[in-house]
């Protein structure tokens, strides 16, 4: 049983749970809590590389899953140091370090009447993971993320995806206004952007064939070059004094609307 908070593992794995460009660098990510793991556990089997367990945990998971738990590497940590480690206010006793998924975007656009949600410099975990979440429950094919998007492999962002991470493709894209326009040049892709000015409302545009909808920066909305880059500017009408909604609500909005004509 690891003890040690100087344990190689243990700190590879508060390194992982905590910097981006070190998750980036390997190619992994970590997963915490019974839900998750299961899911990955179950459908997922491949994507995991390690797992780290309190001694509760692992007797639940052996009661659970029985021999599919020794298809996995796992290693048992004493219940005061997970703690420490863990991201979560009330820890389950499960960690796991995965590999993050890689799609292209060449093999997702290539799909007839495919729809994209595509983030603009979107800066808050929760909102992402929470777009993510919803992205799959209205029948989105894929997220592209500009570069300077909160890292999709952020752990509040996985957690707020409640497993959406591992069923919806995402890719993250240097140049966002670049590759909106190669999607509407040359896979016939049509760009609707949410912004507040020379915009319709949202309802009005008949959401058909390949599209992408684009949904902004917390406070700033959407650039103006990847507004430029699109092909219509949708807004969501507002009554009273607000002058804008959560982000991740104004996705759910917009891609449910555009759900009725797929």
């Amino acid at each position: 049983m690891i003890s040690s908070p100087t344990n190689a593992k243990i700190k590879r794995l508060s390194l992982l749970l905590k910097k981006g460009i070190q998750r980036r660098a390997e190619g992994v990510f970590v997963i915490e809590g019974f839900k998750m793991f299961m899911e990955v556990l179950n459908q997922f089997t491949d994507n995991i590389e390690e797992v780290f367990l309190t001694e509760t945990a692992k007797k639940q998971l052996d009661y659970e899953l029985g021999p599919i738990m020794n298809s996995v590497k796992s290693e048992l940590v004493e219940d005061r140091l997970f703690e420490k480690v863990s991201e979560t206010v009330t820890p389950q006793g499960v960690l796991a370090i995965v590999k993050t998924p890689v799609y292209k975007l060449d093999d997702i656009t290539a799909k007839e009447n495919c729809r994209l949600l595509i983030l603009d410099s979107l800066r808050d975990p929760g909102n992402l993971g929470t777009i993510i979440r919803t992205a799959e429950a209205a029948g989105m094919d894929a997220v592209i993320l500009s570069y300077d998007c909160v890292d999709v492999t952020n752990p509040k962002v996985v957690r707020s995806t409640m497993g959406a991470i591992f069923r919806v493709p995402f890719i993250v894209t240097t140049d966002l206004p670049e590759t909106l326009n190669k999607l509407r040049r040359e896979s016939h892709f049509r760009i609707y952007a949410t912004a507040l000015k020379a915009s319709v409302p949202y309802t009005e545009p008949k959401y058909y064939g390949r599209l992408g909808i684009v949904i902004g920066n917390e406070a700033n909305g959407v650039s103006d070059a990847v507004i430029n880059a699109s092909d219509q500017a949708i807004r969501i009408p507002m009554a009273g004094k607000v002058e804008s909604l959560n982000a991740a609500i104004a996705a759910a909005i917009v891609m449910y609307e555009a759900a009725k004509f797929s």
